[in-house]
């Protein structure tokens, strides 16, 4: 069993900052892409940011330069820092993985959180 918990959404202000976390725990033989995918009211879940094992990287365009992604291999741990947040950037944000269990080793499958909330105001 695999379990992706995040942690720090929350309400803030236009041009504020918010830093969220998602960690991995379980049966985890390999982590390979983890990501942040986020799902306003009414529209098509999006991905805004992924980042792979190596440490390569992918944006949305309406993030780049304002929000990064890092992640912490020996902890299974992937952040997502949001800086000069907008209005626009207020949704639902789901972590996901994609991972390879002790129980499959050959086989990978993506994993999600369970979701958080960030509001900004304006």
């Amino acid at each position: 069993q695999v379990q992706l918990v995040e942690s720090g959404g929350g309400l803030a202000q236009a041009g504020g900052s918010l830093r969220l976390s998602c960690a991995a725990s379980g049966s985890i033989f390999s982590l390979n892409v983890m990501g942040w995918y986020r799902q306003a009211p009414g529209v098509q879940r999006e991905l805004v940011a992924s980042i792979r094992s190596n440490g390569v990287t992918v944006y949305a365009e309406s993030v780049k330069g304002r929000f990064a992604i890092t992640r912490d291999n020996a902890k299974n741990t992937v952040y997502l820092q949001m800086n000069s947040l907008k209005p626009e950037d207020t949704a639902v944000y789901y972590c996901n993985a994609n991972i390879r269990t002790y129980l499959s080793p050959l086989r990978s499958d993506d994993y999600w959180g369970q979701g958080t909330h960030v509001t900004v105001s304006s």
